[in-house]
């Protein structure tokens, strides 16, 4: 209750100071639970899919089998990926493995910026919210101050209590940017492990397919393509 009175009693520094830090707390609370989520799901995702893909007979076999598992659609974009055509254009310029490294790089640049989704989000509430309830706490004890400053007597009474309420908002803001900054940290370290995943399984897909003489019972473009070894 007594921090609902500070949030009614106080100015509209004091209420901004709050509503920052309240639409922070949120915001990071839902990126958190959202972002478990998906991690949660592709790491399970990835392994399978992965193992799905090398047990198959060709890759068209392999890009049905993915579709099945890749729920958050991490490994799939990889494999139609591959589907080079042949056009007039620059990008159908260099040899098979030049495209496959050109098309395999972008798609793991999407692919990984999906995964990196709320990250930065979390970096700035870890990194600000303490600042922002320094700020509010900074403005309370000015507030008290100034209010005692007209009563013409500064007791121990009366200045605990307005300073006792101002640092609350300091807590406030430790409150809020401790799980952002856990939460940054260990989604950084599972995300990493997935990239690597995927990076891996990428620089796999571009040496086998960069080779197509190694793999002639393989088709390897959908019909309506230009086979990759026209493009060689």
């Amino acid at each position: 209750m007594e921090q609902l009175g500070i949030l009614t009693q106080g100015d509209a520094v004091s209420r901004l100071v709050a509503a920052t830090l309240l639409a922070m707390s949120v915001s990071s609370w839902v990126v958190i639970f959202f972002k478990g989520w998906v991690v949660w799901r592709a790491r399970t995702d990835v392994a399978r899919c992965t193992a799905a893909f090398w047990q198959s007979t060709s890759v068209a076999e392999a890009r049905t089998r993915v579709a099945a598992f890749d729920r958050q659609r991490l490994v799939l974009p990889l494999v139609s990926a591959t589907d080079i055509r042949a056009d007039t254009t620059l990008a159908s310029a260099g040899s098979a493995p030049q495209q496959l490294t050109r098309v395999l790089r972008d798609a793991l640049h999407v692919v990984i910026h999906k995964l990196q989704f709320g990250q930065v989000l979390l970096a700035t509430v870890g990194s600000t919210a303490p600042f922002v309830g320094l700020l509010g706490t900074v403005w309370g004890i000015y507030n008290a101050l100034v209010s005692m400053a007209f009563v013409g007597q500064a007791t121990i009474d009366k200045v605990s209590g307005p300073v006792g309420e101002a640092l609350i908002m300091t807590a406030a803001g430790l409150a809020v940017a401790i799980p952002a900054v856990l939460a940054y940290n260990i989604f950084g370290r599972l995300v990493g492990r997935i990239e690597a995943d995927l990076e891996g399984f990428a620089r796999d897909l571009r040496e086998l397919l960069g080779n197509p003489q190694a793999l002639p019972h393989l088709p390897l473009q959908a019909q309506g393509n230009q086979p990759l070894e026209s493009m060689a």
